[in-house]
């Protein structure tokens, strides 16, 4: 009970810090939206859909991207990273609480840009929206992640990208399989195992990375 108690602790601080800074979120509303507008009037309207949804997931992703960059900015620049990964919890429940909150401001994020590329692009199904879901999941998990990783070093906004682009080509995949052929239970599948066994992976292998 005490590491649940943890991860909602620490996923309370990164969301009141986000109310009170106002950092993060609207750079992701603005960003998706900015995205969504500046190809609705440079792609041909004759574009297929095969396209359009590549540029949904291509959006997401980046937009994810803006996101991760400044998921451990604040501890960075307050000086409190040590004290956490000091403090007497179980460092995993960083990685956590971080991917939660992470996942609450991609979701509202989305929640905004899937109805504006509804409307400028085609409609949005339920078959895409369970995949942005399985999609956020492993984002989330392998961002947080590759972030902590990155926030150490001098070059975090080159590592970041490095580090993590690669790693999401299979959600990219997941994602566009689901939102264009007649049966995705295979896509979702895959999204789903690819969340399995990052958040795994991640989950054990935090406490490593930070000790680092």
């Amino acid at each position: 009970m005490n590491y649940f108690a943890d991860v909602r602790a620490l996923t309370r601080k990164d969301l009141l810090l986000e109310l009170r800074a106002r950092d993060t979120l609207p750079a992701m509303l603005l960003f998706v939206v900015a995205v969504f507008v500046v190809f609705h009037f440079s792609l041909p309207s004759s574009s297929s859909d095969l396209a359009a949804n590549g540029l949904l997931w291509v959006a997401i992703v980046f937009t994810a991207l803006l996101g991760l960059g400044r998921a451990f900015v604040p501890e960075r620049e307050q000086r409190v990273f040590d004290g956490l990964v000091l403090a007497p919890s179980d460092r995993s429940a960083i990685w956590l609480a971080k991917s939660i909150a992470t996942f609450a401001f991609l979701a509202l994020a989305e929640a905004l840009a899937l109805p504006v590329f509804a409307l400028f692009f085609h409609g949005v199904d339920g078959t895409t929206i369970a995949a942005v879901v399985l999609a956020d999941l492993g984002i989330c998990a392998v961002g947080t992640f590759v972030g902590a990783m990155a926030v150490v070093t001098r070059a975090r906004e080159l590592l970041l990208p490095l580090l993590f682009l690669p790693l999401a080509i299979p959600i990219l995949i997941g994602g566009v399989g689901a939102s264009v052929v007649d049966a995705p239970g295979r896509y979702l599948a895959f999204l789903g195992l690819y969340d399995a066994l990052f958040a795994l992976v991640c989950w054990a292998a935090f406490e490593y990375v930070v000790t680092e």
